[in-house]
Parts: C-alpha cells; structure tokens; sequence
C-alpha cells in the first residue's frame, strides 16, 4: 500500500500539531432500536385513535341527512390528513434517540414517502366537506365555496395554509426540487409550520370530532402542542444551547485540493462534544450573508480540543462562500447527527467506500475505528488531485493495519463492479459496508453490494444530496 499523491494538511493549525493522548470523548448514546419500535407503535395506537374517533363522532342520522355521506368522508380524511402531517413534521424535527436508529438519510426517506398522503387526504378533506355543506344547504358547489370562506373566518385561514401545503408539495416534485438551491428548498420548507398553525383553529373550533367532545378536544390540543414543543426543542432550543456552550469561531480556513477548503474552528469544552466519527452538524456562520442559513457538513476528523475541523467542496454559492471565512467569525452549531458511526458495524470486519466529498465522512469515521481492525478502504476520484485527504486517509489505514485503494479516472478507468470489488475485497462476506459520496454514487454501491449478498443490517451510508 502505499500513499496517494495528494497534498492534504494536517488536522489542527500549523504550529499545534503535537502528538500528545486525546482526551476521552464523551460520544453519542448508542442507537436503541428498541425505542424506534416503541415510537412506532405509538403512531400507530394514534392514528387508530384517530381514526377511531371520527368513526365515534358520527351518527346514523348524520349520516342519512343530505350531505351526510360527503361531510363524513371530509371528517376522516381531514383527521387522518392532519395527524400525518404532524407525523410528516415531527420525523425531521431531530428527535436524537429516534436519529440514532434511522439517521438522517433514514428519516428524510419516510419523510418524502410520507409526504404526498397528508397534501392529498387534506386536499380530499377541503373537497368532501364542501360537497357536504352544498348538499345539506341545496347550494350549488360554487356558491358554497363563497358562503364557507367569507362567513367562517376559520376556514378562510385553514383554506390560505391548504394552499401553502398544495404549493409545497408541487415544489417538492423531483423535476422543481432539482432546480432550487438548498437555501429556497430550506426556506420553502418552513412555511410547513405556518401552514399547520392556519390548520389549526377551524380543526377544533369546526371539526365534528370536536365540538361537543371537550376531552377529545384537549386531547388533540396537547398533540398540536407536544409536536411544537419537541421541534422547538430539538430544531432550535438545543442548538442555541449547544452553541453558547461550545462559542466556537473561525480560526483558519485551508486549501485542501480543487475547490476544497477546511474550515477549522476553536471552541470550548469540546472533550463534551458527544460525536462520533462520521457524522455531521449543521454549520451557521454569522456573517452578514450566511448568517441566516444552515447547512451539512461532515465532521473531516475528530474534534482535538479546542479544534473542530469541517472540510467542504465548492459546490455551489454557499459552499463557494466559505472560502473566504475570515478568522473570528462566530459558528452556531445543530447536531452531531447520523447513524455512519461504528456503532452500526454488526460484522468483525469494515469496507469504506467514498467518492469525492463523501472522503470527509470516510476519514473521521476510520479515525474512530479501533486499531488493528484492518479496514478496506476504496477513494474513488475522476483525478488524483480530487484525493482530498488521502494522505491523512493513508495514515490512519497504514495505523488500523488495514489495505487503501485509490481508484483514479473515468468510470471505465476505476470501475466498482461485481469482479472488481470480489479482487479489491475477498473477504466481503466479513464485512460492514460504509459508503460516502454523491447520492448515485452511493445507490449503485449500495445496489452492488447487496446482490453480492451483503444483508441491509450491515449495510451503512451517507448520501449528499438536497
């Protein structure tokens, strides 16, 4: 094995780089995937609640009075759409001990999956119970839609959050999303809050599951406000807690290859930091431009108190950006999350796969492997100096007693495919697989390994993607 010919500077500032024995690390909790089951089951003893208690609500002679049929209809799917659209919030709210389990990726995929149900069970819900008012009143459609929004102050508001919640959805479709920066998809994002609070008067000041039903309104109402209270919570109070602790600022930004920088930061208490290597936190750096926007970035090493080091690809304006961080300029912190963290291993033996970027999350995760556990590490770059890190990668392999493979070129040049892989690793059977890198890179190893019969449990990765 023998070392990439790559440039890539050392983790802590020029000067500082003393070996001496790191501090113990606090680390994250280990996931428990016993309380992903439990939060499971609850939202789903809810939603039969729900369900249930539209059904309970109703009489037969509500039901055989014209219109009765529709408002019916438009109850349960304006229960049933709700409650997911509280679900649909509360699965990126970041609760820790559910991210442990699922880690971002996991969340954000139920997230999308989730998604198109809530916008068009509500959407059905505005339909039926208009239907159902025009019926029972002998109006025609349209005459009603007038009566509804001007003599129900409440349902003019929840009809102005149906619309935000309609217009998310068709930004969210694949062909718009791509298009959009991450800063319009972030900010289009939070008008999912404004949307829910509009939602939330005419559901119990007007819902037939409600009026009459007080406990069944506290009840509902608590709902509304745990959901709010855990994204208050996990979305902002800890974050701003975590940053007044740590007060961590720029103290040098490093060119590491082509549009490449490391950001390293200074900070206090950092041996309490609970991360592990392989995750991420979202970045806040207060400058008059960047201050009001967040993103991901992958821890590129372990923190070395007072140091914290970030390594980002200049990948569009924001990115770009960070380049040109001065030194002092103040960080707020969201995180550590992912579960790419050695806690997911379930075999002896470990395979590291990254491409591009993704070698940020690959490095501070081997840093974190045990010695000797002899890793298989695969970089895949168009170009050598794409190797960002691959001196440092070389030296934490060559420690782990472990084999490093740079893969250089075109896809034809450093092809991953069923033979390659069988020569670069025989052993894959004993094997975890860590894959890092641009979201289809990580499809198609993910693809690959699991027809070479690789089991999802020991399957482990990260993808950069919106």
């Amino acid at each position: 094995m023998s070392a990439p010919a790559v440039r890539s500077g050392p983790a802590l500032p020029v000067g500082r780089r003393r070996r001496r024995r790191a501090p113990a690390r606090p680390g994250t909790p280990l996931p428990r995937p016993a309380v992903a089951r439990i939060a499971l089951l609850v939202a789903g003893a809810g939603l039969g609640a729900t369900t249930a208690l539209t059904f309970t609500a109703e009489t037969a002679g509500q039901l055989r009075a014209p219109g009765g049929l529709a408002t019916f209809a438009g109850s349960l799917t304006g229960m049933i759409g709700t409650y997911l659209a509280l679900m649909m919030v509360l699965l990126i709210s970041r609760i820790p001990m559910i991210e442990r389990v699922l880690g971002q990726d996991g969340l954000v995929r139920w997230h999308r999956r989730l998604a198109p149900w809530p916008i068009s069970l509500l959407v059905a819900h505005a339909v039926f119970i208009t239907v159902g008012a025009a019926q029972a009143a002998r109006n025609g459609l349209g005459r009603e839609v007038g009566v509804m929004l001007t003599r129900f102050p409440d349902v003019l508001i929840a009809t102005i959050g149906l619309g935000i919640m309609c217009l998310i959805g068709v930004i969210s479709l694949g062909a718009i999303r791509s298009r959009l920066s991450r800063e319009a998809w972030w900010l289009v994002h939070l008008y999912i809050y404004l949307a829910l609070a509009l939602s939330f008067a005419h559901v119990i000041v007007l819902g037939p599951s409600f009026v009459g039903h007080p406990l069944t309104r506290a009840v509902w109402s608590v709902a509304w406000a745990a959901t709010a209270g855990l994204v208050l919570v996990y979305r902002f109070g800890l974050p701003v807690a975590r940053s007044l602790r740590h007060r961590l600022v720029v103290t040098e930004v490093r060119p590491e290859g082509p549009g490449v920088v490391s950001v390293i930061c200074a900070g206090r208490q950092l041996d309490k930091l609970p991360v592990d290597g392989g995750q991420f936190m979202f970045w806040r750096f207060l400058t008059p431009g960047t201050w009001w926007q967040a993103h991901p970035f992958s821890l590129s090493a372990l923190p070395r108190p007072p140091y914290v080091r970030l390594t980002v690809k200049a990948l569009g304006a924001y990115s770009a950006s960070l380049a040109h961080l001065r030194p002092g300029t103040r960080v707020m912190v969201e995180g550590p999350y992912g579960a790419f963290t050695r806690n997911a291993q379930v075999r002896p033996g470990a395979l590291l796969v990254a491409a591009g970027i993704g070698v940020t999350a690959l490095r501070s995760l081997l840093e974190d492997l045990p010695r000797n556990c002899a890793p298989v590490v695969l970089l895949r770059a168009g170009r050598r100096a794409d190797l960002v890190l691959g001196q440092e990668v070389f030296e934490l392999v060559r420690d782990r007693g472990g084999r490093l493979h740079a893969l250089v070129g075109d896809r034809e040049q450093a092809r991953i495919d069923e033979r390659s892989l069988h020569q670069l690793v025989p052993d894959l059977e004993h094997r975890d697989v860590f894959v890092c890198g641009p979201e289809g890179f990580v499809a198609g190893i993910v693809d690959l390994v699991k027809r070479l019969g690789v089991p999802d449990e020991a399957i482990h990765h990260e993808a950069f993607a919106l």
